[in-house]
């Protein structure tokens, strides 16, 4: 049978090699590997002396990137066939094999291993581009925060300024958890039109309203076995609030123009740039949609907080540029990195990419980016003033001359001397929050949005 079917294979082409028993065909396949090859499909009998074709599937599955397998057997029956898929085998063909059949099953199961390939290499690369890029406190804090949550199925609320990763964390807590095999659905809130919010979140049937011409499944079906990720969820209309609280209560959905229910397993992330908490108090966000998503609240620092990783990150986005460019690697010079790490970055690691994409352009091939480059973007651009000794804005404190004693009402007095106070200790604290939270006994998190609140920052 061995001999046959390597004959067979052979005059289609394929590269074939064979081995008499499991253990002699993982040592051959560990010796091409070293050489840098790799089997494109296995085909193995099912009864052989010592491991016998189920052990070998098992066995193989457990190497990374394996590829498929196909079992053959003369004492095939529905259970044992059951068994192999169920283990992962890509199909069970039964002696005597019919050669048109096995070569259906061989050209099936090597698109299946090149997909299955491609898909690895898109997961890398994913990765790759949301890499957590960081070694500042602040971030590793938060990175390990991320990681602990990617374990558990709670809803996660991540909140921070535009530009600071919010859905490079959001895909991380993905490819961390159990989830990862499944979809990561992004949906931009502040995009949708709120007529068309629910449509978009559960899908429509056919005839549901005019323009509604097939039907259509929604973001929460797309993302069924996977993560839904809802940025910009400050900006869901009211209106809309209610249903999604509906659906994360229930784990059900109903399309537009449907009666039926349908259930969803998916997880849902949410992210920010906005105070929800303030949003709650002026009621434009439910206190209990609220509640629900802030299971896990994740607070992204800015960059200016972690000056640190600001070379670091420069290095990562410049490797990845030359790569997609085809060009050779690219570096800053010492001036230019300097430079860098003293901007204030309003726009955060966006603004980060972004600058060193507009002087990679105008440098030279094998050149590096020298300081004057930088600069004559910054000269076109908007502000990003350099950073010297800390600072503090102005923000919400008090004109010259007035007292918070002036203020009209009581909520005013108790936001001006808020404001006051807590300029005053940053100030003392020569602008360094974490100091400026111990020396209060409050967390950061908690003195961030007080800054945030405030315009302190």
């Amino acid at each position: 049978v061995r001999l046959a079917l390597e004959m067979t294979l052979k005059y289609e082409d394929f590269e074939v090699w064979t081995a008499k028993n499991a253990m002699e065909a993982l040592a051959r396949l560990d010796e091409e590997q070293t050489r840098g090859g790799q089997a494109a499909l296995v085909i193995t009998d099912l009864k052989m002396p010592g491991m016998d074709g189920l052990e070998l599937l098992a066995a193989l599955r457990e190497r990374p990137g394996s590829p498929p397998v196909i079992l053959i057997s003369g004492h095939g029956d529905v259970a044992t066939a059951v068994e192999a898929v169920k283990g992962g085998a890509s199909d069970f063909l039964q002696k005597p094999l019919d050669a048109n059949r096995t070569l259906v099953s061989v050209r099936n199961a090597l698109a299946r291993g090149r997909l299955e390939s491609e898909n690895r290499g898109l997961r890398r690369e994913l990765g790759q581009r949301f890499e957590a890029i960081g070694e500042a406190e602040p971030w590793r804090e938060l990175i390990a925060k991320v990681d602990r949550a990617a374990l558990v199925e709670v809803p996660v609320l991540i909140t921070g300024e535009n530009g600071t990763g919010k859905e490079v964390v959001a895909r991380r807590l993905h490819l961390s958890s159990a989830r990862a095999g499944g979809p990561f659905i992004p949906v931009n809130c502040a995009a949708v039109p709120e007529e068309l919010f629910e449509s978009e979140l559960f899908g429509h049937e056919k005839g549901a309203f005019t323009g509604a011409v097939e039907q259509r499944i929604g973001h929460f079906e797309a993302a069924h076995g996977g993560t839904l990720f809802l940025d910009e969820i400050g900006d869901m209309p009211l209106g809309c609030q209610s249903k999604l609280l509906r659906a994360l209560e229930t784990r059900e959905i109903s399309r537009v123009g449907s009666t039926k229910s349908q259930p969803v397993d998916i997880r849902v992330l949410a992210a920010t740039n906005a105070d929800l908490s303030a949003a709650v108090e002026d009621k434009s966000f439910r206190i209990d949609l609220f509640y629900r998503l802030n299971v896990v609240p994740l607070r992204l620092p800015p960059l200016r907080e972690r000056r640190d990783d600001i070379p670091r990150l420069a290095a990562h986005f410049l490797d990845n540029l030359a790569r997609r460019q085809g060009r050779g690697p690219i570096e800053l010079s010492p001036e230019a990195r300097a430079l860098l790490i003293t901007l204030e970055y309003p726009g955060n690691v966006r603004q980060l990419r972004n600058l060193l994409e507009g002087a990679y352009v105008l440098t030279e091939e094998g050149q590096p980016i020298g300081r004057e480059v930088l600069e004559q973007i910054l000269a076109d651009g908007p502000s990003m003033s350099a950073a010297g000794a800390a600072q503090v804005p102005a923000g919400a404190a008090a004109p010259a001359g007035h007292s918070p004693f002036d203020a009209e009402t009581f909520e005013a007095f108790k936001n001006e001397s808020e404001a006051l106070f807590f300029r005053r200790k940053l100030e003392l604290n020569e602008g360094n929050i974490k100091r400026t939270a111990e020396n209060l006994g409050m967390q950061r998190s908690h003195l961030y949005k007080k800054l945030d609140r405030y315009e302190l920052r």
